[in-house]
Parts: C-alpha cells; sequence; structure tokens
C-alpha cells in the first residue's frame, strides 16, 4: 500500500452555473480548500527554469522587458530553501528542468541521458516554410512587442549567461531534465505520476516548455503547483495585484491538478517526519 502525505490543498469549483443570473459563472463555487491524500512514492518536485541572472547593472536590457525577475529572485532567496529542505528531508525526490547549456556537467543530467539513450528522440513537428514577409513580421514583433529593438542584445547575451541559482542548485543525485521525454525518463525510473511544480513563470514555461505541465498531462501525469514558488509574466495592466498569476493558478486547478501553500505543505511533511 501507498506511504500517503495528508495535506490541505486548494481548488477551484468550477460548477454550477446558473442561466438565471446575468452572469451565469458567479454562483461557482470558486476557490475552496480541503485535505488530500496523496501519495510519497508517486510524488515529484519539479524545479523548472529556476535562473540566476546576475545583477541589473550587468544586463539592464533584460531586466527592462523580463519584468518578473526580481519577484523570481525573491523566491529563490525566501521561499524555495525552506522548500527544499523540507522536500529533501522527505521521501520525495527532486527533478529539476532546465533550458539553455549550462547543466551539462550535471551528474543528474548524465542520468537522464543514460535513461533515454535507447529510446528513439521525440521528432520535433513539422515547420512551415517562412518567406520574406514573415521574417519581416517576426523583425517587426521583436522591435515592437517584445523584447524591443534597445533591449535584444542585452537579452541574447543574458541568456547564454544563466545559470542555476546557488537556491535551487540540483544536488548530485537529484535528476536534471532538459525536455519532456527526459523528465518522463526520470519520473518512469522512480514511479512517480503526480509532479509539483515550482519555478518560472508559470503562465509562460510551466505551461508551455518542454517539461511544463502540456506535454507532462499528455503524458498522463497530475500537474500541481506551489502558490509561493513561482510567479507569472505580467504585463501594465496586470503587474500591480499579479492578476495573471492568479488566472493560471485557477487554470491548474482546473486543467492539471492542485495548487498548494508553502508553508502547509512543508508543515505536513514535518510532521510526518517527526511523528
Amino acid at each position: 500500500m501507498d506511504k500517503v502525505l495528508r495535506v490541505p490543498a486548494n481548488y477551484y469549483q468550477h460548477f454550477d452555473a446558473d442561466l438565471r443570473l446575468d452572469v451565469p459563472a458567479e454562483n461557482f463555487g470558486g476557490w475552496q480548500k480541503d485535505w488530500i491524500e496523496i501519495s510519497t512514492e508517486h510524488t515529484a518536485v519539479v524545479i523548472m527554469h529556476a535562473w540566476e541572472f546576475g545583477p541589473p547593472e550587468v544586463y539592464p536590457g533584460l531586466y527592462r522587458c523580463i519584468e518578473w525577475i526580481p519577484r523570481a529572485q525573491q523566491i529563490c532567496k525566501q521561499i524555495l530553501p525552506g522548500l527544499l529542505a523540507a522536500v529533501r528531508a522527505s521521501p520525495l525526490p527532486v527533478f529539476h528542468v532546465t533550458s539553455g547549456n549550462y547543466y551539462q556537467n550535471q551528474t543528474g543530467y548524465q542520468k537522464a541521458l543514460t535513461l533515454t539513450g535507447l529510446e528513439p528522440v521525440s521528432p520535433s513537428p513539422p515547420r512551415i516554410e517562412p518567406d520574406a514577409v514573415w521574417e519581416q513580421l517576426q523583425r517587426f514583433r521583436e522591435e515592437r512587442v517584445l523584447p524591443g529593438k534597445h533591449n535584444i542584445d542585452d537579452c541574447r547575451e543574458g541568456h547564454r549567461t544563466i545559470t542555476f541559482p546557488p537556491e535551487a542548485a540540483p544536488l548530485s543525485h537529484e535528476g536534471v531534465a532538459e525536455n519532456s521525454q527526459q523528465l518522463f525518463a526520470l519520473c518512469r525510473e522512480k514511479g512517480v505520476n503526480h509532479l509539483i511544480y515550482a519555478g518560472f513563470a508559470i503562465n509562460w514555461c510551466l505551461l508551455f516548455g518542454s517539461g511544463g505541465m502540456i506535454e507532462m498531462s499528455q503524458r498522463g501525469f497530475l500537474c500541481s503547483v506551489f502558490r509561493q514558488a513561482t510567479t507569472a509574466v505580467e504585463n501594465k495592466e496586470t503587474a500591480r495585484r499579479q492578476q495573471n498569476k492568479e488566472s493560471e493558478l485557477w487554470r491548474v486547478s482546473v486543467a492539471f491538478g492542485f495548487v498548494f501553500d508553502v508553508d502547509e505543505f512543508v508543515a505536513a511533511l514535518n510532521a510526518v517526519r517527526l511523528s
């Protein structure tokens, strides 16, 4: 029988719409919380795209368009150390999902390569042929939408120098994956079917990146998230109240899994360890 961890979980009650109302969805139950049981033998914590960018004076253009970096840095310093300490003292494995060129010497990445070495690489989807107009439109978007013409060089150089933040660097025995195929192999070896994500950003890489929730849910995984251990890409209209983050927490609850509060999850882990 699986060993279970009882922990409070947030979920969104996305029913019942009432057609008698002007706005039927206003009758939804909304955010709820209850105790659930998760299997300690089949659950893992995933730290995805936790990056060290360096100070803003090195690549100021990076900070001018990636507005969430200061929030991510605060999370790395204030939230991830306590969360990782508790998880590492528990039966739950920790996996790291990366992107770039800074992790190839990690023991955990070499293990992921070994696990997938005999498997055929998943083919990339076919791509349509670009033309001159397509290229012109892409340049327009790069200059006018993101990152902005004057920020392009800083963004390119800054992304070439990213590395793990010291607060979330992998331990030698922790798996490191650069894509969903490698993360799947690490999970299969450990018997994991439920992933709880931390990292950046919830409405970008954690959803759409390789090894993120969309791809892993397609492989059958429950995908949950730690509320306080992530942030979102915000815009001018949403940043003050972090509305994009709130919207994506709802999406995770409805489409993928559960939303856990870090302090409650850590307390549950510590209670089991001390009992």
